[in-house]
């Protein structure tokens, strides 16, 4: 096996390759999911309560602070091994480019924006989902955007804990000095990560309201 090539190496493993990759995509697509209910409307809440944004992004940015390994070493006491741990630590990953990209996005919006909407007599509810939400999405979903690449990557190491994924591959290449074995796991995760940017460029493109897209 040994000697065959990385696209016969993986043709033979086809099977193992195609359920790892929709373990890899179920872990980061509940971690990012999470991290957009619960990112959002923080960042949403600290636009209005902005005395105190600069503490909420400070301690998001905690978790982005610790190395990967060393947060799932410390989640497992609590959480014990598998998807639940694997989708805890990449959920706290992904808050950090949420909250603050949706906090940037609604802050920045344009004033006179803002005015026209009062003018018109709408209310502060009416102005957030009628007027600041639509023209901050951009930088919503760039936030979303990373956070998900991001976690495709990271997702990766859950295997160690037992998560399963494209990681198990890369951790098992590497403990039989297997290049195939590593490349099986690496360049689905890369591919992944490239085609959900695309994917998530468009439905970006397709939320945007014509009047404010380039």
């Amino acid at each position: 096996m040994e000697k065959l090539n990385i696209y016969e190496f993986i043709y033979y493993r086809f099977d193992d390759l195609i359920a790892a990759l929709i373990k890899h995509i179920e872990i980061t697509g509940m971690a990012v999911t999470l991290a957009i209910v619960v990112g959002v409307p923080i960042g949403i809440m600290i636009t209005r309560k902005r005395n105190i944004a600069n503490l909420v992004i400070n301690i998001a940015n905690v978790f982005q602070t610790l190395p990967s390994l060393a947060l799932f070493g410390l989640i497992i006491p609590f959480l014990g091994i598998g998807v639940l741990p694997a989708v805890f630590v990449l959920f706290l990953y992904a808050l950090l480019p949420i909250i603050k990209n949706t906090y940037i996005g609604i802050t920045n919006v344009d004033p006179a924006a803002i005015d026209a909407g009062i003018g018109m007599g709408l209310t502060s509810n009416q102005i957030l989902t009628m007027i600041e939400i639509p023209l901050a999405l951009p930088v919503i979903m760039g936030g979303i955007r990373v956070s998900t690449v991001i976690n495709i990557g990271t997702a990766t190491i859950a295997a160690l804990i037992g998560a399963g994924g494209l990681g198990e591959f890369i951790f098992k290449g590497l403990s039989m000095n297997n290049n195939n074995m590593i490349l099986m796991g690496a360049l689905p995760s890369a591919l992944l990560a490239i085609v959900v940017d695309f994917i998530f460029g468009k439905i970006e493109k397709a939320l945007i309201p014509r009047g404010i897209q380039n």
